[in-house]
């Protein structure tokens, strides 16, 4: 036999359901190039239709990469969106869908012609008029013609989506449409605004008229406009107002009125904290020009906020009318006390607190100095959001494992002090945030690095590691090691050998460190059926492995001079707190009972913020 183990079996739903997030995300992903294209003027870089260079090998350094992507993605849209359409008549009930899909069949091949006709205009032009497409004034009407077709096929992918998935969740009948909630009409007022915003946007920054509005809240002073590029710059100016507004009251509405309904409260305030990120970029670019990777986030953020409100407009329509806290239930659910310190728990401030200081650790060991106050301030602050935000989507996620452990059952959802939409949309708030402050204060390759151990903690940990291997956590240590990167490419704007030791450092330290409180609480993590390694493995393996990653760790920390991280008094230091930390594992391989491996978890996190603080001393002394 080929395969152990039978491929999977999938239901007609599910088979439905991703074939039509495939269709949506490849849409998401095509529209963003599309818009990067015109942005940068790179569509006539590649003006053959396949290779884009007619003939390989493909040379990545040339200015086709953008163009040549955004065709694949294209493909891969519409093979999907077929697909989608295929499965969707084949094996759904719900002749809606296949309708919708139909139509952004016929919409795509329209859409394609489109672009082709675009492309070939385009490349024709005058290579020193292509950005922004000022070339023409009928290439930018229908530049926009083809971004508004884009975002309703794309519209039309997410409502079928939500649709099909509402709809086998709730098993709610077809005549839910005609029931419209408040929080619907105002979610689709906040649509509509924002894709005015997007469009306007989009005009104001390929066409290069934003320079003839510069004045505030006007053009010029208080003075009205006097040509149509101040007031296309003006109008663009109202719907952002308007869409501020509007959005404030569906998060506000949600937060106040929807705890309950996780979709609701998640998408509203993960859109809203997209939209403030999107305004403040735009007032970053109207200061100082943008980098061209910041316009290319700028115009995902836009498309981003637009997918959420699709999906938030459609969803409340199913659980608007279900499950809606009643005047009572928010007066008793907003009377309670501690609700900021319960925001604080989320965030699990003692494990963020030495995060920030292996962070901190890196930008002076990085710069061989302490680094200025802006960039240390806005680092930590987006370190500190990043990690925090990534301790409540994990509290989240392990909410119902919390119940069933002594540790964690008090902690603010599994005791019912916060909703799991609360604590699901503070974290995605903060993780979004952190994000857009290191793009814009710090350095894009900061901010990637803070994403990734976001992605590293939440998805490939939290999801996937904690409960499926004992080796969750050597493998999850990989989180936790990302801090001190991201502090050294703070302030060098680069990553070198000598800093992936500081990564390694807390690589090794993570699994003495956890399989220490692991041994406490191992009944806990039995109950939960989290297979930490004393519930597979016993205790007798796990004090050895223990003691075994603590050698391994403290021969790594004396080698570090070695490599240009210390001197002679972190070497004294380390050595020191080494043999500190050798002692305390070797108690617990000896000795048995809970007060040793208590003792050996105490002391374990002491040494991490004790060794980089040598480190720290050591350069600045």
């Amino acid at each position: 036999m080929l395969f152990k183990y039978a491929l999977p079996k999938f239901s007609n739903h599910t088979i439905v359901v991703n074939s039509l997030i495939a269709a949506s995300t490849f849409t998401f992903i095509a529209i963003i190039l599309g818009v990067v294209i015109r942005v940068t003027g790179s569509a006539a870089a590649c003006p053959d239709l396949i290779t884009c260079l007619e003939g390989w090998p493909f040379d990545a350094t040339q200015k086709i990469v953008v163009p040549f992507l955004h065709r694949i993605f294209t493909l891969l849209s519409g093979f999907f969106i077929l697909v989608s359409a295929f499965v969707a008549w084949k094996w759904s009930s719900n002749r809606h869908i296949v309708k919708l899909l139909i139509i952004a069949i016929f919409l795509f091949i329209f859409q394609v012609l489109l672009g082709l006709y675009l492309g070939f205009q385009i490349s024709g032009a005058d290579s020193t008029l292509l950005i922004g497409f000022v070339a023409s004034e009928n290439l930018r009407l229908l530049s926009a013609f083809h971004l508004t077709l884009s975002l309703t096929i794309m519209t039309l992918l997410l409502v079928a989506t939500v649709f099909i998935t509402s709809v086998h969740q709730t098993g709610f009948p077809i005549h839910w449409m005609k029931q419209t909630s408040s929080y619907t009409w105002i979610s689709m007022a906040t649509l509509i605004a924002v894709s005015l915003l997007i469009i306007s946007g989009i005009v104001v920054s390929t066409s290069g008229i934003s320079n003839s509005c510069r004045g505030w809240p006007l053009c010029e002073g208080l003075n009205l406009p006097l040509d149509l590029d101040g007031w296309v710059n003006l109008f663009h100016r109202f719907v952002t107002g308007l869409s501020v507004v509007l959005m404030a009251v569906l998060v506000v509405r949600a937060w106040f009125f929807h705890q309950n309904q996780k979709v609701i409260i998640v998408t509203s305030t993960a859109a809203g904290t997209l939209l403030l990120m999107q305004i403040f970029m735009g007032i970053f670019e109207f200061y100082r020009e943008f980098p061209p990777y910041l316009q290319g986030l700028h115009i995902a953020t836009a498309i981003s906020i637009f997918s959420l409100l699709v999906i938030l407009t459609v969803s409340s329509r199913f659980v608007s009318h279900n499950n809606g806290l009643s005047r009572s239930e928010y007066q008793h659910g907003h009377n309670r006390q501690g609700l900021l310190r319960d925001f604080l728990m989320l965030t699990k401030p003692v494990v963020v607190s030495l995060l920030l200081v292996t962070t901190y650790a890196g930008m002076v060991l990085g710069g061989k100095n302490l680094p200025s106050f802006d960039v240390l301030f806005w680092t930590l602050l987006a370190g500190a959001m990043a990690a925090g935000g990534s301790g409540a989507i994990n509290q989240y996620i392990d909410r119902f494992d919390d119940e069933r452990m002594q540790r964690t059952s008090r902690r603010p959802i599994p005791s019912g002090r916060l909703t799991p939409g609360e604590g699901l949309a503070f974290g995605v708030a903060l993780c979004l945030a952190s994000f857009y402050i290191m793009v814009a204060f710090v350095n894009l390759l900061a901010a990637f690095l803070t994403l990734a151990g976001m992605f590293y903690y939440v998805v490939l940990y939290s999801m996937i590691l904690k409960k499926t291997t004992v080796q969750n956590i050597v493998i999850g240590g990989g989180a936790g090691a990302i801090p001190p990167l991201v502090g050294w490419a703070a302030v060098t704007g680069s990553l070198n050998v000598p800093s992936i030791f500081l990564f390694a450092v807390i690589f090794l330290w993570t699994p003495p460190h956890f399989w220490a409180l692991a041994l406490v609480r191992r009944k806990d993590y039995a109950r939960a059926g989290v297979p930490m390694l004393p519930v597979v493995r016993g205790e007798a393996e796990t004090r050895w492995q223990i003691f075994l990653y603590t050698l391994y760790l403290v021969g790594l920390t004396l080698l570090l001079p070695f490599f240009g991280l210390g001197g002679g008094l972190y070497f004294i230091l380390a050595l020191v707190l080494g043999g500190g930390l050798i002692f305390s594992a070797w108690k617990v391989w000896k000795e048995s009972g809970n007060k040793v491996a208590w003792r050996m978890y105490r002391h374990s996190s002491m040494y991490l913020a004790f060794l980089f603080a040598a480190l720290v001393l050591d350069v600045l002394i």
